[in-house]
């Protein structure tokens, strides 16, 4: 999605109803329900350890969830303009659909069902209600939206980009100062530290209880 960073108070949007509600208290939830599902996840790291298999297995996923958000990161001009270019030729939430193949990564990387099933319960609880209530943002402030809607899926990526001029010039082009202003490589660096985890942290944590 063209994801607003903050759905400005002016914004002529409908009076507060489901969307608006769920969103205020997606907002307050995701940073608890965020350490909840760490803590979940550092808990069953420890519980047993990782197969060497499947972490490798789990870069399938991890590695195309960072290239996309890092490919979407460098298009998209929140608030100012709707992307349609890049990434957003294909899905209209480039940046949620990278975000939940990294979680799907991760969860391989540890072959928990618990992992798996609270991580498809946050995104279920979290995105369902931003993405709607951003749709209806865009919707409002983008006339052209509602086409763009036509033509390119909501999550699932078409197999080939929509034009929406027919213009084959009108594809844009990455920006890396965007990708910088959006801070994306904090993904990366979010994502390293998370596989030093699952190599460290269960090694680290015996050698200290043998002390």
């Amino acid at each position: 999605m063209n994801e607003p960073a903050d759905i400005p108070a002016n914004s002529s949007l409908p009076p507060a109803d489901w969307i608006t509600r769920w969103q205020r208290i997606a907002r307050r939830i995701r940073v608890p329900l965020g350490f909840l599902t760490a803590g979940l996840y550092l808990f069953e790291l420890l519980r047993h350890a990782p197969r060497p298999a499947a972490v490798a297995w789990s870069l399938l996923l991890v590695l195309p969830g960072l290239w996309l958000r890092a490919y979407a990161a460098g298009y998209v001009k929140k608030n100012r303009e709707l992307t349609q270019t890049g990434p957003y030729a294909r899905t209209r939430n480039p940046l949620y659909l990278g975000s939940m193949l990294m979680a799907a990564g991760f969860a391989v990387a540890l072959l928990s069902w618990p992992v798996a099933l609270v991580l498809a319960i946050l995104f279920a609880v979290i995105y369902i209600p931003v993405i709607a209530s951003e749709e209806r943002f865009l919707r409002a402030t983008f006339p052209e939206f509602t086409d763009y809607c036509r033509r390119v899926p909501r999550l699932i990526p078409r197999l080939t980009p929509s034009n929406p001029s027919g213009n084959e010039d009108a594809r844009g082009a990455f920006a890396l100062s965007l990708y910088l202003k959006h801070r994306e490589y904090n993904a990366a660096i979010g994502a390293a530290l998370l596989y030093l985890c699952l190599l460290l942290v269960r090694p680290l944590t015996q050698r200290l209880l043998h002390w």
